[in-house]
């Protein structure tokens, strides 16, 4: 069946939860390519406005001499509107910049931090980047709302001392009031949580300008909570109800759950999650061994879409065994992420999925399943997905990007060879709007009244520190399948740089579901570069087999499999092999630089 996903792994053997109801039959899903600019490199694209029949884009003009409109300000890293029903703006375009033209004295000290364009839920405000893009009363679509009305303030985090790192990817909440976003630094990322709040004329901190304060800042994270692994004496304790936010991804439709990038359930498979904001309950909404990342909801919270490597087999040669313990990704979780991608060759496509996410046989429907697969087609897998997709408000329509893969990703000495792009004067991006035409138009929910302190987070002042994590301590520990069996684990740590650097199992007979039995060993070694700290090395021996329902293996070549790999540039480098079997469907790492 080609509208609805079956993966050739095995199905899940969880039973479903109570009020979970059966998966969704498939549904007929339309898809068309939207009207640019010309001469636009790059894009992304962002929310639909309350009316439905515009999407904002953030978008890049070559400049004045060859833009659609001879007028200097056409150039640059610009903010625009597109119309998704084929109408016209009173220019006679099927786009709007919003940005262009706007009077210095309306935008000042700007953020470099442009992307992701989310127009709130009141119309009059879209966030771009790490700046609010406002029109004061006026709707950003309409013709009234001209450069000399529009107003662009940088968001500016007080963080004081602190080494809380550079805010990134920030994600508006439905109330169109409170902000998350996540934080790189060198002791890993952290998700936050805060309110905006306008401050004309700002009397402390580095920006003096008119801007929007971060404020009441929650760190999304319990220091005296459980980490999703522990030691408890010789034993080993998973919890999967440890709140442990990675990358935050934005919020529901109703904007009472945080969703994120969590940590694995099952080895190297890198699943999106949601925790709600009062409680902090936390559910897994992916299961599938590839990897998924940007996420949105309907509004009327019934539904998401994910861009996902899944149909692909980028991921299946390291996470297609299902039902692993996530022990040595400890060490391989960052080389896990990292392989998802070719350079900057994305292998993503759009995936519908209803709000109870995968279970069962279910691994939702790919968006853009109609087509021949042929060049510049709906489902072209030389077209690969972008960040973010998004729902229409009245939930019958999706708009996604995409771009083509171009060199070094094909071409040259990879074996793939690079295709001619179809699109409008031979561009390598287009974006995509698909109609679920069966379906009628939903009215949103009511938006949560979010709180400003989440009470499963912990309050970040000013000039706080990070707060301690749990550190794993080494040594010799055994985890109990809870059906049968045992796996038996060694840790290493680098005592001076305090993190894990091998971890060894030895699988006996181990189940957690009495359905499926792992046996065998696995070993990974990780070496970080003292020089950059993104680059992993990693030596990884495995030799498991998996009985039951399911007949597997994850093999490694006699010599072992040796990956290199920046998670900046994400260009895969290997030397020997690690290879998964699943009910005799095989599945081998990519080739190099591949």
């Amino acid at each position: 069946m080609h509208w609805l996903f079956q993966a050739v792994v095995s199905a899940s053997s969880l039973h479903l939860a109570a009020g979970v109801p059966a998966p969704p039959k498939p549904e007929s899903i339309e898809v068309i390519e939207l009207p640019l600019p010309p001469v636009v490199p790059t894009n992304d694209t962002g929310d639909f406005a309350p009316d439905g029949n515009h999407i904002a884009a953030t978008v890049e003009f070559i400049g004045a001499p060859v833009a659609p409109h001879p007028a200097s300000i056409f150039t640059g890293k610009q903010l625009i509107l597109i119309k998704t029903n084929g109408g016209s703006f009173s220019t006679g375009d099927p786009w709007k910049c919003l940005s262009c033209g706007v009077p210095s004295r309306n935008a000042r000290s700007l953020d470099n931090a442009r992307d992701y364009p989310h127009i709130a839920r009141n119309g009059q405000q879209a966030l771009w980047g790490h700046n609010i893009l406002d029109c004061g009363d006026i709707p950003l679509v309409s013709e009234r709302c001209t450069p000399d009305k529009v107003h662009i303030y940088p968001i500016y985090w007080p963080t004081g001392a602190n080494s809380s790192g550079i805010p990134r990817e920030m994600r508006m909440h439905p109330d169109d009031k409170h902000m998350g976003w996540s934080a790189f630094t060198s002791g890993g990322q952290n998700a936050y949580y805060g309110q905006l709040k306008f401050n004309q004329s700002p009397e402390n901190g580095t920006l003096r300008v008119p801007r929007y304060d971060l404020v009441g800042v929650n760190l999304l994270a319990n220091p005296n909570g459980t980490a999703p692994i522990m030691a408890q004496g010789s034993e080993l304790k998973i919890y999967e109800q440890a709140v442990h936010v990675g990358e935050l991804r934005g919020f529901s439709g109703a904007g009472d759950e945080i969703l994120y990038i969590g940590p694995t359930r099952e080895a190297n498979n890198i699943d999106l999650f949601a925790v709600h904001i009062i409680t902090g309950v936390v559910r897994r909404l992916t299961s599938h061994p590839e990897y998924a990342d940007p996420i949105a909801f309907s509004h009327d919270n019934q539904w998401f879409v994910t861009m996902d490597t899944r149909g692909s087999n980028r991921q299946m040669w390291m996470s297609g065994m299902r039902h692993i313990p996530p022990l040595v990704d400890l060490v391989t979780v960052t080389a896990a992420a990292s392989t998802r991608n070719n350079g900057a060759r994305r292998f993503f496509q759009p995936i519908l999925i209803d709000r109870y996410g995968d279970r069962g046989d279910y691994f939702g429907q790919h968006v853009n399943y109609a087509g021949n697969g042929t060049g510049g087609s709906a489902n072209d897998p030389n077209w690969n997905g972008k960040a973010d997709p998004a729902f229409s408000p009245d939930g019958t329509h999706i708009v996604y990007w995409q771009s083509l893969v171009i060199p070094p990703a094909c071409g040259g000495s990879n074996p793939l060879r690079c295709p001619v792009s179809t699109a409008q004067g031979g561009r390598t991006y287009r974006v995509m709007l698909a109609h679920l035409a069966t379906r009628k138009p939903i009215a949103p929910v009511p938006v949560f009244d979010a709180p400003d302190t989440i009470p499963w987070a912990t309050q970040f002042l000013p000039g706080a520190r990070l707060p301690n994590v749990y550190s794993f301590p080494p040594g010799s520990y055994t985890l109990l399948g809870k059906h049968s069996g045992i796996a038996k684990t060694r840790i290493v740590k680098d005592l001076l740089l305090d993190m894990i650097k091998m971890v060894s199992v030895e699988y006996s007979n181990f189940s957690d579901d009495g359905k499926h039995y792992l046996h065998g060993h696995e070993a990974v070694a990780l070496e970080l570069s003292a020089s950059d700290p993104w680059l992993n090395h990693i030596d990884w021996y495995s030799d498991i087999l998996q009985t039951g329902t399911t007949n597997a293996s994850k093999k490694t070549s006699p010599e072992g499999f040796h990956l290199t790999i920046n998670a900046l540039e994400n260009i895969f480098e290997a030397n020997g092999t690690l290879t998964t079997t699943v009910n005799g469907v095989v599945y081998k790492q990519p080739l190099n630089g591949a």
